[in-house]
């Protein structure tokens, strides 16, 4: 890390690192693949309090590296991708004029559960608009989130109609605000993180099929594991930079491992014999949609490419089709079987391997995902 990096470390708020963090490696691996490659949708994360869910994502958005922005814009604006740039800065590229760049880090927004849709959207001041003739916009929230992590706390207790709106624009990378007649869009492309508590209400089938994939976690069991947990946040707390500076190299490989992987993305290859048997497990469990397939196909490519391969292998696939699938499956309110597990025992099936030990004796109360 340069002094420049050291002197800007020093003074953001000091955040626990993710290379630190033990166990939980669904939710791990899930947050990791929709970085290197966020068009896999967002991740909804479902678990039981106290479990590690705030801090395992405000850890990965300290861990990724800065990025360049155009300075001075309020969108987040990349100076080189026209997909992300601001209609504005758009059309100073088009017309050769020199943009000053600047770099920031990658910015987690998180979204409070009272907040408006003008909160979240933006708003257009519409009596400047008449009396000077500009378009007079307030950025939101999803402004800010632009290129970076919008984070939704207890996202099944928000009111549905701005859940519609989040991944209305997660989807199509744009928010547009109209008003009077007055229309002004920018670049919202972001990955939409969402967590919530069972216990409190699940979300709509509609909404839940939207996220690209679906975590779940749970209190770890372990008696060991948990005095590490804990003997753990108790050493950063008494001492959070001594506890950084010893993770800090675990932190520089891992940055280093995804910024490779989002280059060696548009490499990989997958099969088509494997791209067909993976819309088989689709169809045998009668999953609505194509989406399910194309997140799948995505997941599998961005886990490669984490571990710097270029061939998707069946391996990769068993790894992340349960955190594809499983929350698309139809509930059948009198079945006991974890949806998950049925993800499991369908992939062995289509794909002709045997169901992991710790799978196949516990008739789903573990998803065998690693």
């Amino acid at each position: 890390m340069t002094s420049t990096a050291q002197s800007k470390t020093s003074t953001r708020r000091v955040v626990f690192p993710f290379a630190a963090i033990v166990g939980q490696e669904e939710m791990k691996l899930a947050l990791l693949l929709n970085v290197i490659d966020p068009k896999i949708g967002g991740v909804m994360i479902m678990g039981d309090r106290g479990t590690g869910k705030s801090t395992t994502i405000r850890a990965l958005a300290d861990l990724l590296p800065e990025i360049p922005v155009v300075a001075n814009d309020p969108f987040n604006s990349d100076p080189s991708d026209p997909d992300l740039m601001s209609d504005e800065v758009r059309q100073q590229v088009a017309e050769g004029l020199e943009i000053a760049i600047g770099h920031k880090k990658v910015q987690m927004v998180d979204l409070p559960l009272g907040a408006t849709e003008d909160r979240v959207c933006g708003t257009i001041d519409i009596e400047k608009a008449l009396s000077e003739g500009v378009k007079a916009f307030e950025p939101g929230l999803l402004a800010k989130a632009n290129r970076g992590i919008l984070y939704v706390d207890e996202v099944n207790l928000l009111d549905d109609h701005l859940v519609d709106v989040l991944l209305d624009s997660a989807a199509s990378g744009w928010n547009t605000v109209e008003r009077e007649g007055i229309s002004i869009r920018h670049p919202a492309r972001f990955v939409l993180v969402g967590s919530g508590n069972p216990e409190e209400g699940e979300l709509r089938p509609q909404l839940l099929d939207r996220f690209g994939m679906h975590a779940e976690i749970h209190t770890v069991k372990e008696p060991a594991l948990r005095v590490q947990i804990v003997e753990q946040r108790s050493e950063f707390d008494q001492n959070p930079a001594q506890f950084l500076d010893n993770y800090q190299f675990q932190q520089e490989l891992l940055q280093q491992q995804i910024v490779s992987a989002q280059e060696l993305l548009p490499s990989v290859n997958i099969d088509y014999d494997m791209r067909v048997k993976i819309s088989e497990v689709c169809s045998q469990l009668d999953v609505d949609g194509l989406r399910g397939d194309i997140v799948t196909n995505r997941a599998a490519k961005a886990l490669t490419a984490f571990e710097g391969r270029t061939e998707v292998t069946v391996e990769d696939i068993r790894r992340v089709i349960t955190l594809c699938l499983r929350h698309r499956l139809r509930k059948d309110p009198l079945e006991s079987i974890d949806s998950g597990y049925k993800v499991e025992k369908a992939f062995a099936r289509v794909f002709g391997v045997e169901l992991p030990e710790d799978v196949a004796g516990k008739n789903g109360t573990k998803t065998g995902v690693r």
